[in-house]
Parts: C-alpha cells; structure tokens; sequence
C-alpha cells in the first residue's frame, strides 16, 4: 500500500480557495529530503496557476526550522498554508499546529491527525481504509503469496476533514457548500 498522494495538489487547493476565497498566495510547508513531500510540491506547482495562486515553498528539514518557516510566512503574507504529509510534520504536529493557530493562517494538513489536534482542515488519504486493505495482503501472505509478488496499490479512499472550532478562532466563516462537502466535522 502507498499512501502517496501527489495527485490530490487541485483539490487540495480549491478546498484552501473555499475556505479563503480572495487567498492568491499560499505557502507550502514540505520536508525536501522526503521523496513524497517532493512529488506533493510538483502537484501543487502544476495546480496552482489554473486557480490564480502563487506558491510559496518552505523548506524544513528539522524541528527548529518550523518557526522560521512561520516567520517567513507572515514576512511574505501568504494567505493560506498547505502543510505537506511526512514523518517530520507528522513527529511534530503539535509544534506545527500551535505555530500555525498562532500565526493566525488558514492550514490544509496532508493528514487528518492534524485536524484532530487543532489543525483546520485535512483532505488526504484515509489511513483506515488503508489498513482495513492491508488486512488482504496480510491474508494472502498467510496463506502463502510471496509479498514481493503481491501489486503496490494506491490508495482509493479520501477524506476531507473541517475543524469548526479552529475555523471561529480564526474567524473564518465556512461557506455551506464546503461544510456540506467535508467526510467529517470537528465541533
């Protein structure tokens, strides 16, 4: 299983125009030595244009360049933020959530634990079809598939997840056409 989703880089952004329709710029928080994080950047570099946004890359490779990267981001006045998915945003997702809450800028996490924790909003894979999909592989290697033989599948499940609670904090009113569009609401 793959849970890649370089793909997802216009929907990603027409849910961050949803949320800040007048945004025109919008930062990208992403870990350079992760391979996804990179293909994820390329998605969103290709979606961009079509909806009238400029990107703002921001490179961070270890936990004391987050507050950087949040500087950086009132300095430029990005309008939105879009936080790639890895193991390092995902190790310090705390950190990366009070630091956006603080900076007052509306986020897109590439995960949905960061909604849980505060976050705004997540469109991303959903883990737990994933695993519940693994559970066949795990049966067919029980019963003898050589793991190697068995297909990478990518994910076909997604969900889009809206905290409510974070969206008042920071005084942003939801239209009902993306609220009636979210998997989940966090009140």
């Amino acid at each position: 299983m793959t849970s890649i989703s370089a793909e997802l880089g216009g929907k990603r952004l027409e849910l961050v125009k949803g949320i800040v329709p007048t945004a025109s710029r919008v930062a990208v928080l992403h870990d350079p030595a992760d391979r996804s994080n990179v293909l994820l950047l390329k998605g969103l570099q290709e979606a961009a244009p079509a909806l009238g946004l400029t990107l703002q890359p921001l490179e961070v490779r270890e936990l004391g360049e987050f507050e950087g990267a949040f500087i950086a981001i009132s300095r430029e006045r990005a309008d939105a933020l879009f936080g790639a998915p890895g193991v390092l945003t995902f190790e310090h997702q705390k950190t990366v959530v009070g630091l956006a809450a603080k900076s007052r800028i509306p986020t897109l996490w590439g995960h949905r634990q960061f909604v849980d924790v505060g976050g705004l909003m997540s469109y991303a894979v959903n883990f737990y079809d994933q695993c519940r999909r693994a559970a066949t592989y795990v049966d067919q290697i029980l019963k003898g598939a050589k793991p190697g033989d068995l297909p990478v599948q990518q994910p076909t499940k997604f969900e889009f997840i809206l905290n409510l609670k974070t969206a008042k904090a920071l005084g942003l009113t939801v239209p009902p056409t993306l609220l009636a569009r979210a998997d989940e609401v966090i009140e």
